[in-house]
C-alpha cells in the first residue's frame, strides 16, 4: 500500500471518529438535562433510571455518613429531607454522571451479551483459568475480581452506587459536594468526610482490582482484548490500559453501533484486525467491518485515538 493511499484511509477515519466524537460528547450534557427533566427522551428510560439510582444511592450514603458523625438519634428523619438537594447537586458533576452512565452501559452490554452470546459476565473462562493458576497471588486476585463481578451485577441490578467503588477522583468531588452543601452541619459533614477517606482503598475496589488483573497478565494482553475468554468488563480495562484512553470512552464506544472509535481502540491496543471484527461482531452482529483497519498501525490509531476526544469527555 503506498504513503498516499494510507494517508486517505487515515483522513476518512479520523472524519468517521469526528461524527462519532460528537455523540460520545454530547451523552454527558444530554444526561444532565434528563435527569433535570423527567420529560427527556433522547437517551433509554432505563439508562437514565439507572444513573439516577445510582446518583441518589450515593447521596443517602454520603448523608448516613453525616448523620452518624452528627449523632442524629433518626437517621432515615436526618437523611430524609436532605437527599434529593444533595443529588441534585451531585447531578451537576459531569465526571460523576460520566461514570455513573459508564457503569449503566457497562451493565446493559453484559446482560445483553449473556442473553444473546452465552459471554458469563462473572465467571468467565479467563477468570477461571487464572483462578486455578500455580502462582498464588494471582489466584487470590481473580478470586477477588470474580467476587467483585458479582456484586457489580447485585449493585446494578439494586441501581446502586457505593461509595467504595468509585475513582479517587470521583470520590474526592462528592465529598466536596457534601461539604458544600452542610450548611449548619458542615462539621458533622467534615467528619463524616475524614471517616470517608479514611476507609477508602482505590486498589481494593472493583475497576482497580481488575486493572491490577490485567497489568498481571504481562505484555500479551490478548486474552483480556477477546470479549469471550474475558467478559466485557476486564475487556474494556484492557482496551483502555492498552491504548490509553479512559474506561467510560471505551465502555461507550461498545455501545449502540460500535463503530471507528472502538475499532481503533483495538488496534491501537495491537489487536490483529481479524480478532478487531471478531469483537465487533459480538457486539452488534450487524456491524460492518471494513478493510480499511488493516492499513493503520498500531502507533497511528494511539494517535488518532488521542487527537480526537476531547479533554472534557470522560
Amino acid at each position: 500500500m503506498t504513503e498516499q493511499t494510507a494517508e486517505s484511509v487515515e483522513r476518512a477515519l479520523h472524519d468517521e471518529l469526528v461524527r462519532g466524537d460528537a455523540s460520545i460528547a454530547a451523552a454527558g450534557p444530554v444526561l444532565r438535562h434528563l435527569l433535570a427533566d423527567d420529560d427527556g427522551g433522547l437517551l433509554s428510560d432505563e439508562t437514565v433510571a439507572r444513573v439516577r439510582g445510582m446518583t441518589c444511592h450515593l447521596a443517602e450514603q454520603l448523608l448516613f455518613a453525616q448523620a452518624s458523625a452528627a449523632e442524629a438519634r433518626d437517621v432515615a428523619a436526618y437523611i430524609g429531607p436532605r437527599q434529593d438537594a444533595l443529588a441534585q447537586a451531585l447531578f451537576e458533576d459531569a465526571a460523576l454522571l460520566a461514570h455513573a452512565h459508564g457503569l449503566a452501559i457497562e451493565g446493559q452490554l453484559m446482560a445483553g451479551l449473556q442473553s444473546r452470546a452465552a459471554i458469563e459476565p462473572v465467571l468467565t473462562p479467563l477468570v477461571q483459568e487464572l483462578a486455578a493458576s500455580t502462582d498464588g497471588d494471582m489466584a487470590s486476585l481473580a478470586m477477588a475480581v470474580l467476587a467483585s463481578q458479582a456484586r457489580f451485577e447485585q449493585h446494578q441490578r439494586r441501581m446502586e452506587l457505593p461509595l467504595a467503588e468509585l475513582p479517587g477522583k470521583i470520590l474526592h468531588a462528592v465529598l466536596l459536594v457534601l461539604r458544600s452543601r452542610a450548611g449548619d452541619d458542615e462539621p458533622a459533614a467534615e467528619i463524616a468526610e475524614g471517616e470517608l477517606r479514611a476507609r477508602y482503598d482505590e486498589s481494593a475496589g472493583r475497576l482497580g482490582l481488575i486493572a491490577r488483573l490485567v497489568l498481571g497478565l504481562g505484555t500479551d494482553l490478548t486474552p483480556a482484548l477477546r470479549i469471550a475468554p474475558a467478559g466485557l468488563s476486564i475487556f474494556a480495562t484492557a482496551v483502555s490500559l492498552a491504548s490509553r484512553q479512559e474506561r467510560g470512552v471505551v465502555v461507550l464506544s461498545c455501545a449502540g453501533r460500535p463503530g471507528t472509535r472502538l475499532a481503533l481502540s483495538l488496534r491501537a491496543s495491537g489487536l490483529d484486525p481479524r480478532l478487531v471484527a471478531e469483537q465487533m461482531l459480538l457486539l452488534d452482529p450487524y456491524t460492518v467491518v471494513t478493510g480499511e483497519l488493516e492499513a493503520v498501525r498500531s502507533d497511528r490509531a494511539v494517535a488518532l485515538l488521542a487527537a480526537s476526544l476531547p479533554e472534557t469527555t470522560p
